[in-house]
């Protein structure tokens, strides 16, 4: 919700002339992932969150391109084989994200 709110907003300042060019360049979304009961798991519950084994957030572009990527051992360590799964979940839930922006502004 608040990138369409941004990306309306943008619009309203082109449309009126109060800006000349458009900052925005891409979409952008943040999702949280985990290793929950040994499985990753996309869009942690409190009830998950609290007890997960790591935890990570995952800030993308509408392309796919990283803006911030943070995670944690917060009750086992990780690998980097486990990483990798959290970050295709991350990628293919931004992708959901992005493309519910995109009906969001008619542009689906």
């Amino acid at each position: 919700g608040g990138w369409v709110a941004l990306r309306l907003a943008m619009n309203k300042l082109l449309k009126t002339g109060a800006i000349v060019s458009d900052p925005m360049i891409d979409h952008v979304a943040a999702v949280s992932c985990g290793i929950y009961a040994g499985q990753p798991v996309l869009d942690l519950d409190y009830a998950e969150d609290s007890t997960a084994g790591t935890d990570g957030n995952f800030i993308l572009t509408g392309r796919g391109r990283m803006i911030e990527v943070q995670m944690s051992a917060e009750g086992a360590t990780f690998s980097r084989g486990e990483m990798g799964e959290l970050l295709d979940l991350a990628e293919a839930g931004v992708a959901g994200l992005v493309a519910a922006q995109k009906a969001a502004l008619g542009l689906a």
